[in-house]
C-alpha cells in the first residue's frame, strides 16, 4: 500500500537522512587499500549506536536472502554488484567499492548508495559510476508532481542506454517511510508517462545501478551477494527523496551534511 506523508511527516524523516549521509560519508573517506570490509561495516554500527538509531539489515530477511543479512552495510566489491555481505576481505588498489545503507531513525528510514574506485582509478570503472550518478540526479530532476513513476524509470534507462549500458530491472527504488522497503516499485527502466502518478507527500529510494558488460546477475554462494554474470564490475547510486509541491527534497543529500 502507497502511503502519502504529511508535511509534518516530511519534516521527521529529514533527521534520519542526514544520519544515513552522514555515515556513507565516513565510509567513503575510510575506504582506502588495506581497509578490511568488516571494518568498514563496524564503523557502521558504531555510528548507529552512538546516534540511538537501528539497522534496517541485520534482521532483514526477504525471500531472495538465504539467511537474515546479520551486517548494517552491503559493501560490493568489483563484479559484486548489490546486496554485497561483508566478509573478510581486504580492499586492493583499484577496486571498485559500492557500499549500501540505510537506517532508522526515531522510526523513520532513510537509505542511500554510493560507489567509489579505491586507489588507482580504471577510467571504465569511473565512467560507470558517473553514469549511475547522472541517471540518480535526472531521475530525481523528473520526480515532480504530474509525472508519473514511468518518467523516472524512463530517465534512467535513457541515461544508461546514452552510455552503452544494459538495465536489469530485477532490482530497483522502492517506497521509503516506517519501513525500508514498500511501495511502489521504482523500476530502472520503463515507459514515459506510465505508471502511478506522483503526488506530494511521496517518498521514493531511486538507485539506479549498472554493469560495464552484462544485465543479467547471479547469487553468489553466501546466498546474498550478487555478480554480474560475466565478471564485469558495476556500480550503484541512491538517495531517498520526497515529492513535493516545488522541488523534490533529497533526504539522504551528502552535500548538505
Amino acid at each position: 500500500m502507497i502511503e502519502l506523508k504529511t508535511p509534518a511527516e516530511v519534516e521527521a524523516m529529514k533527521p534520519a537522512g542526514r544520519f544515513v549521509a552522514s555515515v556513507l560519508t565516513a565510509l567513503r573517506e575510510a575506504a582506502d587499500v588495506g581497509v578490511n570490509l568488516l571494518d568498514l561495516d563496524a564503523l557502521a554500527h558504531r555510528m548507529i549506536k552512538d546516534a540511538g538509531g537501528e539497522s534496517c539489515y541485520i534482521d532483514y530477511h526477504p525471500s531472495f536472502g538465504a539467511s537474515p543479512f546479520g551486517k548494517v552495510l552491503c559493501t560490493s566489491v568489483n563484479d559484486a554488484v548489490l546486496h554485497g555481505l561483508p566478509h573478510d576481505y581486504t580492499l586492493r588498489d583499484g577496486d571498485l567499492l559500492s557500499v549500501d545503507f540505510a537506517a532508522s531513525i526515531d522510526g523513520w528510514v532513510s537509505d542511500s548508495a554510493l560507489s567509489v574506485i579505491v586507489g588507482t582509478p580504471d577510467p571504465e570503472d569511473q565512467r560507470v559510476i558517473d553514469t549511475t550518478e547522472r541517471a540518480l540526479a535526472a531521475a530525481i530532476e523528473v520526480a515532480r508532481p504530474g509525472n508519473k513513476i514511468g518518467d523516472i524509470s524512463a530517465t534512467i534507462a535513457q541515461v544508461a542506454h546514452g552510455e552503452g549500458y544494459r538495465v536489469n530491472t530485477q532490482f530497483g527504488g522502492h517506497g521509503v517511510g516506517r519501513t525500508m522497503h514498500g511501495d511502489p516499485h521504482v523500476a530502472n527502466d520503463g515507459r514515459a508517462g506510465r505508471g502511478l502518478k506522483l503526488q506530494p507527500g511521496l517518498v521514493i529510494a531511486i538507485e539506479p545501478w549498472f554493469m560495464r558488460g552484462t544485465d543479467e546477475i547471479y547469487t553468489d554462494k553466501d546466498g546474498w551477494t550478487l555478480r554480474s554474470a560475466d565478471g564485469s564490475r558495476g556500480a550503484h547510486s541512491e538517495h531517498t527523496i520526497a515529492i513535493t509541491e516545488g522541488d523534490p527534497i533529497v533526504f539522504t543529500d551528502r552535500a548538505a551534511v
